[in-house]
């Protein structure tokens, strides 16, 4: 198994302060990647230096083998970049747009029409061939700025906050997208939204103070920190006080008419429990889930180990 990206030791220093310190990374597979990381912590810095934008000061990277400083051009070909604004030209239109994206990254004449056409009909945008950019919704716009960032069919693809801005409708069709990407290509996602990595990755990497301070699947991440309520869908939901009676129940929170949050003391025994009372009390209990509500407080705690 070939390695797609190796990030080696990797440092970098803004006048005397060090923006990242001795990163370390090797991803070897397709799917979604997690960049993690609350603002500031070195996330925009190391890929500047992993799409060739930025020299490090220590250390390298490696693109399907190529080294950065070494081969910069051919490593460079590796890679699809989508910026958090896509850097598309709106006076002109999806194919012209298109066809230049392609010619920058010298694909050969001959091929750069049906890479055009593949990547449109990868990204859902084939029926707006001729329409110019700026006459483009916005989740439109970022479906283009995805399709150049595949066109040359990169080995690794790098967003940046892809679906920052995006409204809800929007913010769905693009996780689809980018889910699918992610099954023919290694993405990797930066962002510093913590649903957002949970919803659309398979593994995550958290920085925090220029060092990586996580690296793991995401379930792992999940299970850093033990759940410590449960989401509860019933449609003969008992009163506050009924469930406040369970065994290791601290807390009750209704959220809807049927969909009840209970917070408990940490024994997970107590969905056998709601189970068992929802049965002899005719709650009519539908839906029953450790909550995953917790990566603020995950994050937190990795960020205040960091500092230790």
């Amino acid at each position: 198994m070939s390695t797609i990206l190796k990030i080696e030791r990797l440092s970098h220093r803004y006048s005397s302060a060090w923006a990242i310190r001795d990163i370390n990374l090797e991803i070897t597979e397709t799917g979604v990647v997690g960049l993690l990381g609350s603002n500031g912590a070195g996330k925009s810095t190391t890929m500047n230096i992993l799409c060739g934008v930025l020299n490090p000061t220590e250390g390298n990277v490696y693109i399907n083998g190529i080294s950065m400083r070494e081969h910069p051009e051919a490593a460079k070909r590796e890679i699809g970049f989508l910026p958090q604004y896509p850097p598309v030209y709106t006076d002109l239109t999806v194919d012209e747009y298109l066809t230049y994206c392609a010619q920058l990254r010298r694909m050969e004449k001959g091929s750069i029409r049906k890479a055009v056409e593949e990547a449109k009909e990868r990204c859902g945008i084939g029926h707006f061939s001729s329409r110019l950019i700026k006459n483009l919704s916005g989740g439109y716009r970022q479906r283009v700025g995805i399709a150049q960032a595949i066109i040359h069919k990169p080995r690794l693809v790098v967003m940046d906050e892809p679906t920052n801005g995006l409204d809800p409708n929007q913010l769905i069709e693009a996780r689809k997208l980018i889910r699918e990407i992610g099954q023919d290509h290694t993405v990797l996602l930066s962002s510093h939204i913590l649903n957002e990595v949970h919803l659309l990755c398979r593994e995550v990497v958290m920085i925090e103070g220029g060092r990586v301070i996580f690296s793991d699947t995401m379930d792992a991440f999940n299970n850093y920190v033990q759940p410590h309520s449960v989401l509860l869908r019933m449609e003969n939901p008992p009163s506050v006080a009924e469930l406040m009676k369970i065994p290791g129940a601290t807390k009750v929170e209704f959220l809807s008419d049927r969909q009840v949050r209970v917070y408990f003391d940490g024994d997970q025994d107590i969905t056998e429990r709601i189970i068992t009372a929802s049965v002899q009390q005719g709650w009519r209990l539908r839906e029953i889930n450790l909550d995953k509500g917790l990566l603020d407080d995950i994050f937190k705690q990795l960020s205040i180990q960091s500092l230790q």
